[in-house]
């Protein structure tokens, strides 16, 4: 009985020893399984993507305010990331799920300066820009000062008063500039005042009347210096008429331009026509051409008004007026070659800026 009762004991002891082992080596196994796991698992965390991040920051003026409604743009090598958000009301903007690395951003609002700012954003960083202060833009006027017609004019003139033949003799009623600024009745005045007292206009004066005296025209002015005086005192006038009402009164009255353009191209025939027909066509003060009333118009008063202090002998009736008037004509016209063929190289004081380029 006690070997029965020992070996009974020791079959139920070997029982639940064998029936015990299962569950130890199941608990051996589930240990090693987990940690294989968990190095799976931490192996798989380390071959995913760079976690992603995020940018945010504030946009105010210069006295602190926010500012609602700039435009934040963002911008990396891929465009394909570019975001672009707005601040809110509370000035702030937030830009998310930004792939980390260099990144710019834009700020920009109408009337202010635009503002960029640079970084570089980690894996998983949360980014914070500095407050952003935007200053408000420089405005940039551009002033363009353009003289006004009269005053290019008076330069014009300025030069045209340089313009002497042989380098004595005035030539101020021709312009070299085909385009030239349109003269105001107050510079048509003073040209007509400076060609009248310019002192060679005296001595050419003189010389005409020497001239006449000596060949006894209007003779009944008589000889000797009261002779020479009136011969003299005539021509002055006769001059100084013409070039007041011709030059001056009617061509304000008319808006005409009382000065010959130089045309200096073309062939010789083009040219000698053209000096011809500026003997009865002018300039407008608009620029167009049209029938040379001052001129004409012109002529014809200043040899009405010379029958009031020619000798009674001498004086022209209408008829010898009007033929007068036809041969100032022809003498204009030849004038007009001569100043298109001649003068211009006879006038070395003239502008070099003002001389057209034949």
């Amino acid at each position: 009985m006690a070997q029965l009762s020992l070996g009974i004991l020791l079959c139920g002891t070997a029982s639940r020893a064998q029936s015990q082992e299962p569950p130890v080596a199941a608990g051996v196994g589930s240990g090693v399984a987990g940690a294989l796991a968990a190095d799976s698992s931490t192996r798989g965390s380390l071959s995913e993507p760079q976690s992603s991040g995020s940018i945010w920051g504030s946009v105010v003026d210069r006295t602190g305010n926010i500012i609602v409604g700039a435009c934040v743009k963002l911008t990396r090598d891929d465009a394909s990331q570019n975001q672009e958000v707005s601040s809110d009301s509370e000035g702030q903007f937030f830009l998310p799920n930004i792939t980390p690395g260099l990144f710019q951003l834009t700020i920009t609002l109408p009337g202010f300066a635009t503002q960029t700012i640079s970084g570089v954003l980690s894996p998983g960083e949360a980014y914070t820009v500095p407050q952003t202060t935007l200053a408000i833009a420089t405005a940039i006027t551009e002033v363009r000062v353009v003289p006004n017609t009269v005053e290019v004019a008076e330069d014009e003139i300025k030069e045209q008063e340089k313009q002497r033949v042989l380098g004595f003799i005035p030539n101020f009623y021709v312009s070299y500039v085909s385009n030239a600024a349109p003269l105001s009745p107050k510079q048509k005045f003073e040209l007509a005042w400076k060609t009248s007292v310019d002192p060679v206009t005296f001595g050419l004066t003189g010389a005409t009347a020497g001239i006449q005296q000596a060949q006894n025209d209007f003779s009944g002015y008589g000889q000797g210096a009261q002779g020479y005086a009136k011969r003299y005192g005539a021509s002055y006038a006769n001059l100084t008429i013409d070039t007041f009402i011709g030059g001056a009164i009617l061509p304000s009255l008319f808006k005409q331009d009382p000065r010959y353009f130089y045309k200096g191209t073309g062939s010789t025939r083009s040219r000698i026509l053209y000096a011809i027909a500026n003997a009865v066509i002018c300039k407008g003060d608009n620029k167009r051409w049209q029938a040379n009333y001052s001129g004409i118009l012109g002529g014809l008063a200043a040899g009405g008004i010379s029958n009031l202090y020619y000798p009674s002998q001498d004086r022209n009736g209408a008829g010898l007026t009007f033929e007068n008037a036809l041969i100032g004509i022809g003498e204009s016209a030849a004038a007009n070659i001569l100043q298109e063929f001649v003068v211009r190289r006879l006038t070395p004081s003239a502008s070099k800026s003002q001389q057209a380029r034949p």
